[in-house]
């Protein structure tokens, strides 16, 4: 379990839950601020124009991600408050693309880190990390899935094969969080891959 990195290693657990913390609000903020942007009000009205992990992941997500490392937020709008189906699908592309570009960022920064201080600085590890994690989460999020951002543009493409039932999408969550816990190594080598040629092309054009 994630907790027992706790006293395992007490700086990189601090390091890890601020970057996942942070890496989900920040997705999340921009859903409610491109909703806003296209006339949907309901997640500002909610108070989701925020960073407050309080606000866009909750205690539950929050303990989750202490215990287990998986966390979650969830961001509300109304459908019919768009104009069109390319708001609407823009809107649900906003998060998986917030974290894509947290994964250049980081990547970016921890670069730098690793050009100053050499490979074995704490700084650059932990940013590399949070490279890794955004990316990951990118892939995840464009998972058609029920409750995911991928399910959501599906939706608006192929509206008749799927349904937005609650309890459809209660029980896909539930195995999403069971296949999280089974290929989640999976899904962060292929992040670990992304990551280090991103990194491996920066070295080869800044000289």
């Amino acid at each position: 379990m994630f907790i027992r990195y706790l006293w395992l290693d007490p700086r990189f657990f601090a390091a890890a839950i601020f970057l996942v913390v942070f890496s989900i609000c920040c997705h999340e903020f921009m859903h409610a601020l491109t909703a806003l942007k296209f006339g949907d009000d309901t997640a500002a009205r909610h108070g989701h124009l925020t960073l407050n992990p309080l606000k866009q992941m909750g205690w539950l997500s929050i303990v989750m991600l202490l215990f287990l490392g998986i966390a979650w937020g969830q961001v509300p709008v109304t459908p019919s408050n768009f104009r069109s189906r390319g708001e609407r699908v823009l809107t649900s592309l906003a998060g998986p693309l917030t974290n894509l570009a947290l994964w250049l960022i980081f990547a970016a920064i921890s670069f730098v880190c690793f050009r100053m201080n050499g490979n074995k600085n704490f700084a650059g590890n932990m940013l590399a990390y949070g490279s890794i994690m955004n990316f990951a989460l990118f892939v995840l999020n464009l998972l058609p899935v029920p409750g995911l951002d991928g399910f959501n543009v599906l939706y608006e493409f192929f509206p008749g094969f799927f349904r937005r039932d609650s309890e459809v999408i209660k029980g896909a969550f539930f195995i999403l969080i069971a296949l999280l816990l089974a290929f989640s190594e999976r899904l962060f080598d292929l992040a670990r891959i992304a990551t280090t040629l991103i990194l491996i092309g920066m070295d080869k054009v800044i000289p």
